[in-house]
């Protein structure tokens, strides 16, 4: 162990060292973090870091899930369900398909059950990669949202896969029927166990006499919980912790003070950046060995990285075909909700740019880490190796071929010119502080009209929001004015919630605002 915890710690701080070099180079760090990572396996001397697969999931996959479902915006998942739905379910499950049918055609050893646990590693695209690799262009927030929200949810659905592809694998036997009941069961099961722990979850925030600190801590073991408990009853884990989580980010203004949410906001991202660079680490330290376990079953490197640039094309052809699927579904069924584009030539190549968006990233390396060693029998788990460096190999290509090109291609194209059609941010912006201020104001005049006669502090804080003058200092800051503006900060956020139910407003704004007067309260407590 004393051995172990100075590499660990390094880890870390070549994780902050990658991140920063990524930032000044302008490209996503997870992009960096799967080169370094494959860097790192040939570096002579370093240790081993082993983790039990059957701990991999449960150590990774929650916190990660659960971050990306607080960040998402629901109501945007709400407005593209269809979309969202229909990738993150039928075209992983074609996907996997896919990957099945040419793994076991076309690599030597597979078999359909192989192809299968394969697919549904490979399957996911990955929220991080996604988020990180199109925040350094400008896309409609209606692409994003599918893009995070198919994300997120088709972790789910593949994993599900992957577990029903490692019973046929240590079976031999796969039933159809019994599987189809299991899906259900394992899909409602694991969101009614999420929903239900999180509202208990809600109710104990609020009730207990919580401090930041404490409040904070509870929320990193709520996902642990919440995945193991959905476990335990053979539902969905990844689906109890996403449900979970979109539950508590919606109800966090309930049961989170201001303190909390500013300091579990930086808590969360560090916690969830560190897990990140640590798997893709982790896989760098084990491909050493990954590659002599290859070698010992008589597969030559250079067969095994033609067939992860094989599964790499499958990938992308399938999610290139179900965009055009989809986007030929919607013209026929929908065509009033088809994108609007300024020419037919541009809307048709739209499906081209999302198939290209497909990125894997931490999920299919946990998923993959996560095979057994050894079958229950006592028997080597078949192509576990291959499986694992084929996974390196398509994560390594869609990251640093698809995520380096994609800003590019986005930028030089012009697809999405003729397509932001919401508001410019910064005009959303003014309007929205603008009403915030008329309503504060407005509450301010109404409520405390008979107060604010010969009452000087009351007076400046009427004048604070009918003009947004700074103040000379805070003296004027009694107790009965600090309690007044503390009502108006929350009647900020009353209105702010309303003013979200506005579909062309951006919930990411409105989050932007609803931070910044939660650092407000915070300043308020300590004049």
């Amino acid at each position: 162990m004393h051995t172990q915890l100075p590499f660990l710690l390094a880890m870390i701080v070549a994780i902050v060292l990658l991140n920063m070099l990524a930032n000044k180079l302008k490209i996503a760090y997870p992009i960096l973090l799967v080169v370094a990572g494959l860097l790192v396996g040939f570096l002579p001397g370093l240790p081993m870091v082993r983790i039990d697969p059957d701990l991999i999931f449960f150590i990774f996959l929650p916190p990660l899930l659960f971050e990306a479902s607080w960040t998402i915006s629901f109501k945007e998942m709400k407005k593209w369900w269809r979309i969202i739905g229909s990738f993150a379910f039928l075209v992983v499950f074609f996907t996997a398909s896919s990957v099945a049918v040419v793994a076991h055609h076309f690599i030597p050893g597979f078999t359909i059950a192989l192809g299968f646990l394969l697919g549904g590693i490979v399957s996911p695209p990955d929220a991080v990669s996604t988020g990180a690799i199109t925040k350094f262009v400008k896309i409609p927030k209606g692409t994003s949202a599918i893009l995070e929200g198919e994300s997120l949810l088709n972790d789910a659905s593949s994993l599900i896969i992957f577990r029903f592809a490692l019973v046929a694998v240590g079976t031999g036997q796969f039933f159809w029927q019994q599987a189809a009941i299991s899906f259900l069961w394992m899909v409602l099961g694991g969101v009614a166990i999420g929903l239900l722990l999180a509202w208990i979850f809600v109710q104990a925030h609020k009730r207990l006499p919580l401090d930041a600190q404490s409040n904070i801590a509870l929320t990193l073991i709520e996902p642990y919980f919440m995945y193991w408990l959905a476990e335990q009853f053979h539902c969905s884990g990844v689906l109890a912790v996403v449900s979970g989580g979109l539950y508590l980010s919606a109800k966090r203004l309930v049961f989170l003070n201001s303190t909390s949410r500013i300091q579990s906001f930086s808590v969360w991202e560090s916690f969830v950046f560190i897990l990140n660079g640590i798997v893709f680490l982790i896989i760098g330290l084990e491909l050493p060995e990954i590659v002599e376990g290859m070698r010992e079953k008589g597969i030559p490197l250079r067969t095994a990285i033609g067939s992860g640039v094989l599964i790499t094309g499958v990938l992308i052809a399938a999610r290139v075909i179900s965009s055009y699927a989809a986007l030929l579904a919607t013209f026929i069924f929908r065509p009033g909700v088809m994108p609007r584009a300024r020419s037919k030539k541009r809307r048709w190549l739209m499906p081209m740019l999302l198939g290209w968006t497909g990125m894997r990233g931490v999920v299919s390396l946990a998923a993959a880490l996560a095979i057994p060693i050894t079958l229950d029998n006592g028997a080597a788990f078949p192509q576990r190796n291959l499986i694992l460096f084929i996974t390196f190999i398509v994560i390594l290509l869609t990251l640093v071929v698809q995520g380096l090109t994609l800003p590019s291609i986005i930028s030089r194209s012009g697809l999405f010119e003729g397509l932001m059609e919401e508001e410019p941010e910064e005009l959303t912006r003014r309007k929205m502080k603008q009403g915030l201020k008329q309503h504060v104001y407005q509450f301010l005049k109404n409520k405390y009209e008979t107060e604010l006669n010969g009452h000087a502090g009351m007076e400046k804080l009427l004048k604070l929001w009918e003009e947004r003058a700074k103040a000379a200092d805070d003296t004027w800051m009694n107790e009965k004015t600090k309690v007044i503006f503390v009502e108006l900060l929350e009647t900020q956020r009353q209105y702010l919630t309303e003013l979200n139910k506005d579909p062309k407003i951006d919930e990411d704004i409105i989050r932007q605002q609803l931070y910044q007067i939660d650092l407000e309260e915070e300043r308020l407590r300590i004049i």
